[in-house]
């Protein structure tokens, strides 16, 4: 006799996964930090949501229905004769809000019905339209429905609509962010360590001194003159009908200026319209923006090699922040984590802003499809390099001047003021400045490492007036660092 509790651990073992297992399904169906394929959705999604407003399905969709929209608005402006009478029932500027409610109150559960539309049309652009209509129903103006969407292909509102959420997107979030994050701590930075001396490098060695702050500030001045840069970059729009000669406009209204009107449209919108395209906009300026995003990342590459190594000298220490673990093997360890995090995503960044740079502006004869699927892609490079800005922005925040280290590493290196001397010799023209120079600065005189006593013993050898010899024994690492214009000049 099977007893009724070895009856239930058969059943609830033997039938239990089968259960589970379309129950797992449905869990892992709902995205997550952990199941999303992209760490961007994943693990970095609280720090990167803001930019699916200018990069996510939802946000492609509701500039889409933006651009229609507006362009529909652009009709009755004309006016079509068939839209003279639009909006007589009410004032034509307050049925103009009306249908730009459409837009501006645009929410998930109306992207959600189009991406259900889209379920039979397959075709995202043409589910937007039938969408519109749908409002249109709505709305009572079901007798101009047809002049949505007129005279247009897909590509029309396509290289509209995600040049104006690209300029949303850099003028609104990258920008401000990389400003915030970075370019402002920096001149805090340069200001606050502007008289600061340090010991200059190059090729790893010890060279002429300098000072912090004017080491920051070569970062800040590149830096703002990228950002200058961004904003002389038009964004550029193709709207000209099917194979950009706006052939149905056209032939349905000849009369009508039609090149004049789509160059106003997109003009009123921000954006620069292409006078001589094919289906699709040229993406030409689309690739110098890219070039000039992946400039910028270059640069904090360099800034973020340049921070991690002046911490592996000592030079900065980084601020405890209590309970993180630097390593999970030496519990010593305060690695420059936030640098080299900024250094990886700027690196992804730039890989994907050179695709993007160098793929778009190729498209066979009037069209392939090619463009579509990597400008889906375009929020990728702009969301690992706003990551960058927080991670640099964060390590920049922890970081402590160790002075003492500075200090011992200009004092340890009276050689870097031999360049000082050996200028001044040769203004007073005593023979062979650089030669005595060389000669003292690679041997220290006398076989020992060159401190301020055997500069100074050096200094009473040479034959040349006591004046001139005060003038130079004032001369020390620590003052030798040159002049620079003001902080506030670039």
């Amino acid at each position: 006799v099977v007893s009724t509790q070895s009856t239930f651990f058969f059943f609830f073992f033997f039938f239990f996964p089968f259960i589970l297992h379309p129950l797992l399904i449905i869990a892992m169906a709902t995205l997550s930090a952990l199941n999303a394929i992209s760490p961007l959705d994943g693990r970095y999604w609280s720090q990167l949501h803001g930019l699916s407003h200018h990069f996510s399905e939802f946000s492609l969709i509701k500039y889409r229905v933006w651009i229609e929209v507006e362009y529909f608005i652009a009709l009755c402006k004309v006016p079509l004769p068939q839209l003279s009478t639009f909006g007589d029932t009410l004032e034509k500027e307050s049925a103009f809000q009306q249908l730009r409610s459409i837009y501006t109150g645009f929410e998930e559960e109306d992207a959600l019905r189009v991406k259900e539309i889209e379920k039979t049309t397959n075709h995202d652009m043409k589910a937007v339209e039938y969408f519109i209509k749908e409002r249109f129903d709505q709305l009572g103006l079901s007798k101009y429905k047809e002049f949505i969407h007129f005279g247009l292909t897909s590509q029309d509102i396509n290289n509209t609509a995600i040049p104006l959420s690209l300029k949303h997107a850099v003028e609104n979030t990258y920008v401000p962010s990389l400003k915030d994050h970075v370019l402002l701590p920096l001149q805090n930075m340069a200001e606050a360590y502007k008289t600061t001396p340090i010991l200059a490098r190059t090729h790893g060695q010890p060279a002429t001194p300098t000072t912090l702050g004017r080491e920051i500030m070569v970062f800040v001045e590149r830096l703002s003159h990228q950002i200058s840069m961004i904003s002389t970059i038009p964004y550029a729009c193709k709207f000209g009908g099917a194979t950009g000669g706006l052939n149905a406009h056209h032939v349905a209204y000849p009369h009508i200026d039609w090149i004049h009107f789509a160059d106003i449209f997109a003009s009123n919108l921000g954006l620069k319209r292409m006078k001589f395209t094919t289906q699709i906009e040229h993406y030409d300026y689309l690739a110098a923006l890219c070039d000039n995003l992946k400039r910028i990342n270059t640069i904090l590459i360099d800034l973020s090699r340049d921070f991690w190594t002046y911490i592996s000298l000592e030079y900065f220490h980084q601020r405890l922040v209590k309970n993180e673990v630097g390593s999970s093997a030496m519990p010593h360890k305060v690695n420059p984590i936030d640098f080299e995090n900024a250094e990886g995503n700027l690196g992804l960044a730039n890989a994907v802003f050179e695709h993007l740079a160098s793929k778009l502006p190729i498209s066979r004869l009037q069209r392939d499809l090619t463009d579509s699927t990597v400008l889906r892609n375009l929020g990728v490079p702009f969301s690992h390099s706003i990551l960058a800005f927080k991670s640099l922005g964060k390590g920049i925040g922890k970081l402590l001047l160790n002075q003492p280290k500075i200090n011992q590493d200009l004092e340890e290196n009276w050689a870097v003021v031999s360049e000082a001397i050996q200028t001044i010799l040769r203004r007073e023209n005593f023979p062979n400045p650089y030669e005595a120079l060389k000669e003292f600065s690679r041997t220290g005189g006398e076989g020992e490492k060159i401190s301020m006593e055997s500069m100074s013993r050096f200094i009473d050898s040479l034959n040349v007036d006591e004046r001139i010899k005060e003038e130079l024994r004032s001369i020390t690492p620590f003052t030798y660092t040159g002049v620079h214009p003001p902080f506030d000049s670039i």
